[in-house]
């Protein structure tokens, strides 16, 4: 997971949301990523498919079912389907999404036994951290925007 945190730190230091995601295979890390939808302009730019798409090219196989994957933060719905398609049988993350999490807070995709696959999950691993992360960022947008609001102010105050 720690390697996880060092994807969404990456991620934050390029004005992306910090999350990140690793897959490992036989205890070594053959696929990362983390946020890249703003500088992508993609909607599909989450951290668990950037790690899915190298993990796959790195087993030459669509099929990761030897692997884990590590999330900082809960799976949304597109990326619990990634996960589930790509048949990983073990998740971990970090916190819980209850704007978007569709392991736990909002859905139960994982366990759903009406899938052809199913995902142990682990939750909860290193959440302080992941959340901190996520709330410290958003914390700098919004100070960040009241900060402009005010300058946009004093200056239409000077005209």
């Amino acid at each position: 997971m720690l390697e996880a945190l060092h994807e969404a730190k990456l991620a934050s230091l390029i004005g992306e949301v910090p999350i990140g995601a690793v897959i490992v295979h036989d205890g070594e890390i053959i696929g990362r990523g983390h946020n890249l939808r703003e500088h992508g302009q993609d909607a599909t730019l989450h951290a668990e498919i950037m790690a899915i798409q190298e993990a796959c090219e790195y087993l030459h196989s669509w099929r990761l079912e030897d692997c884990q994957i590590y999330v900082t933060l809960e799976p949304c719905i597109m990326c619990s389907g990634a996960i589930l398609n790509a048949r990983i049988p073990e998740l971990y993350y970090g916190a819980r999404d209850p704007k978007a999490g569709a392991v736990h807070s909002l859905y139960h995709l994982m366990a759903d036994d009406r899938l052809n696959h199913q995902v142990a999950v682990h939750e909860r691993i290193l959440p302080r951290p992941a959340g901190e992360l996520l709330e410290n960022f958003f914390r700098d947008i919004r100070k960040r925007q009241k900060a402009a609001k005010k300058a946009r102010r004093q200056a239409t105050e000077k005209n």
